[in-house]
């Protein structure tokens, strides 16, 4: 453990003692987040409940995750933090640590543990990919589609993306090339255990944006994670790609005629980080906050409103139904084997190094 670490865990652990007054934390916390239907499940799960026990405290949303990278980086360089707890996705956390921009967590004096006494560590597991990184969700990047758009024949594989004669009309893609551009590969018949591989190379970057280039008149391009959602739902797009606790909103909140494609769908991890060098009195309750949220009742109690799979083992068997619908979630998460026979698993370590090169190119492709 790094003499930093070392003194961050002795903070956290006189803070989860209770030695520290509320005179020695902030009373103000900027969280950072996707916005829609998953900040919704984040406030009603996490926040609203912290808030309801420490009432002097006043809180705030900013849903710039996309742009988490790019905004801590310039923040950094201005000297001026301005964000208390960040939400990322791993391969973003991954990047965020390397550049020591995120604060390295010490998950077992830092974070809780389960009811039953295991530790924090054991608990998150193999989710624990990076030092800075504290998971909540698996979660997946999938496909949903209108079932009114696309005639008797609903698509079936991730390759109908593709196929603009069976299913014409536009479709939405997301605006990097992260999980955009491993499908593009698949489709171009590269084999699953190879995309990376692939990838990783010049003639691979071009290979996958030949395969975009078919449909890129009739992509409709998104940023935020509630984009296709609306465009679904407004009839704009016959099909696209968002994240799978959108698309259960939209089928099963708003009852739109829309479906699920779980074909080759992208599991992926998404967490919290802490900023590096928050001064004392908002890093005590960055950290207090981040003791709250994570414990096991709180990832449980996030499945009630988004069908994303808690990220601590001891959290699996609290989920329960939806808290206003009443339905069971846990045939509506990405990892139930109905919805799983055919996953793409997500190389973290691949975009943290390849990322800033790689979104270079697709964004210059996209400005052609």
């Amino acid at each position: 453990m790094t003499l930093t670490k070392t003194i961050l865990a002795t903070t956290a652990l006189t803070f989860a003692a209770g030695f520290a007054t509320a005179q020695e934390m902030s009373n103000d916390m900027t969280l950072v987040s996707w916005g829609g239907a998953y900040q919704k499940s984040q406030d009603l799960a996490y926040l609203k409940p912290y808030l309801e026990m420490h009432p002097e405290v006043s809180a705030t949303w900013d849903s710039s995750s996309n742009e988490a990278v790019a905004k801590l980086r310039a923040m950094n360089e201005a000297g001026n933090v301005t964000w208390d707890v960040v939400d990322v996705v791993a391969s973003d956390a991954i990047r965020l640590c390397d550049e020591g921009l995120a604060m390295e967590i010490d998950p077992d004096t830092m974070l809780a543990a389960a009811p039953d006494g295991t530790s924090a560590a054991e608990d998150f597991g193999d989710l624990l990919v990076s030092d800075c990184f504290i998971p909540q969700i698996v979660y997946s990047t999938t496909v949903g589609y209108r079932t009114d758009l696309v005639g008797d024949t609903p698509p079936d594989d991730i390759c109908d993306i593709f196929d603009l004669e069976a299913y014409p009309g536009k479709r939405s893609l997301e605006k990097r090339p992260i999980n955009t551009m491993e499908w593009a590969l698949l489709c171009d018949g590269v084999a699953k255990d190879e995309v990376y591989d692939v990838l990783g190379t010049s003639e691979g970057q071009e290979r996958a944006l030949a395969k975009l280039d078919t449909i890129k008149d009739q992509v409709v391009w998104w940023s935020a994670g509630a984009d296709t959602p609306q465009l679904l739902a407004d009839g704009e797009v016959v099909m696209g790609s968002t994240y799978n606790g959108r698309l259960f909103s939209v089928i099963e909140e708003q009852k739109q005629p829309v479906a699920m494609l779980w074909d080759a769908q992208v599991f992926d991890l998404d967490g919290w980080i802490i900023p590096a060098g928050l001064p004392e009195d908002r890093l005590a309750r960055a950290l207090d906050f981040i003791m709250f949220a994570t414990d096991t009742q709180r990832l449980a109690d996030q499945a009630k409103y988004i069908s994303y799979g808690p990220a601590r083992a001891s959290s699996a068997p609290l989920v329960g139904k939806h808290a206003e619908l009443g339905i069971e979630m846990g045939p509506h998460m990405p990892t139930d084997p109905a919805n799983a026979k055919n996953t793409f698993l997500y190389n973290y370590e691949f975009w943290a190094d390849y990322r800033d090169d790689i979104d270079a190119k697709f964004q210059a492709w996209l400005a052609k």
